[in-house]
């Protein structure tokens, strides 16, 4: 049986000081999910553990997110995060302070119900 989206939700983070990719993401995957209440689990009788949660966090520098403290940021299911090129580093032409922006897909996925 496979799995079927059943959510997808995006959101937007940002470093305003010392330039933290990690930070960045977490306040991206935070935005998130702050706007989802995932009241079928309930509705359904389905256990939240079941639920596999795919995150994609968009930067300039993926390989300076710290993927391992992201995942528990995700309350429910089994997380997976993954970072890739994109978001935008925007500097500032007075002071040389760069702001890091990322962005954030969370996707949830259940097993095809019956």
């Amino acid at each position: 049986m496979s799995d079927q989206r059943f959510i997808i939700e995006m959101g937007m983070g940002n470093s305003q000081y010392g330039q933290d990719y990690t930070k960045a993401a977490a306040r991206a995957i935070e935005d998130a999910i702050r706007h989802s209440s995932i009241t079928l689990f309930a509705a359904l009788d389905l256990d939240p553990a079941e639920m596999r949660v795919d995150v994609t966090i968009g930067v300039q520098q993926p390989e300076a997110v710290d993927i391992e403290a992201l995942v528990p940021l995700l309350p429910r299911g089994k997380a997976q995060v993954k970072a890739v090129f994109g978001g935008m580093d925007v500097t500032n032409p007075d002071t040389g302070n760069v702001v890091v922006i990322a962005s954030a897909a969370v996707e949830a996925f259940l097993p095809k119900q019956a």
